[in-house]
C-alpha cells in the first residue's frame, strides 16, 4: 500500500501556527494546486488543499513564509472525524506534511514576501542570472585548471575505475 502526496502551490493565507499542551509545534495552511487544463472558458482552475505540518517545520513555515510563497510539500493524506455541538459527525480530509520546501527567495520577482534567501530554509533561488559554475568573478587567467573551472562535471576522456564493491546494485 502506498499514500504519497507531492505538490507545488502557494499559500492561500499565513500559516496558523499553534501549540499543543504538551509544546508541540503545529501549522495549519492551505494552498491553491493550479490545475494542468483550462475549464470551458479557458480559464485555469485551482484546489485548495488543506495541509498540517508538525514540530520544526510547523515552525520554520510560520516563520519564513506568507500568503502567496511558492511551497512544495512532500506527505499523505489522511481523513479524521469528529462530533460537532450539534452532534453531527465532521470529516476532514487533510495533507499531513512530512516536509515543506521554500520554493522562491524573499528578492524572487513573483515574491509572496517575507522569505529568506538562506536562514534555514530550504529551498532555492530562482534568479535567472545566477550562475554557479561561471568564472565571472576569477581574476587570474594563469590557472591550470581554468579548463574545469566552467564545467566542474566534464569529461575528462580518462577511464574511470570503479570496484563492482562500490556499486550499489
Amino acid at each position: 500500500m502506498l499514500n504519497r502526496v507531492v505538490l507545488v502551490g502557494r499559500l492561500t493565507r499565513d500559516p496558523d501556527l499553534r501549540y499543543t499542551p504538551s509544546g508541540v509545534a503545529v501549522a495549519n495552511f492551505n494552498i491553491a494546486v493550479n490545475r494542468p487544463f483550462s475549464n470551458q472558458q479557458g480559464e485555469r482552475e485551482a484546489d485548495f488543499i488543506n495541509c498540517v505540518i508538525w514540530r520544526r517545520p510547523a515552525e520554520n513555515l510560520a516563520n519564513f513564509m506568507k500568503k502567496g510563497s511558492l511551497i512544495g510539500v512532500d506527505g499523505r493524506i489522511q481523513t479524521r472525524s469528529y462530533d460537532d455541538p450539534e452532534g453531527k459527525r465532521v470529516y476532514i480530509t487533510e495533507v499531513v506534511a512530512d516536509s515543506v520546501q521554500f520554493l522562491e527567495s524573499k528578492g524572487s520577482p513573483s515574491g509572496g514576501g517575507g522569505q529568506p534567501s538562506s536562514q534555514g530554509a530550504q529551498g532555492y533561488n530562482q534568479n535567472q542570472n545566477q550562475q554557479p559554475y561561471s568564472n565571472q568573478g576569477n581574476q587570474n587567467q594563469g590557472n591550470s585548471n581554468q579548463g574545469n573551472q566552467d564545467n566542474p562535471f566534464q569529461d575528462s576522456g580518462e577511464p574511470i575505475d570503479i570496484s563492482d564493491d562500490d556499486l550499489p546494485f
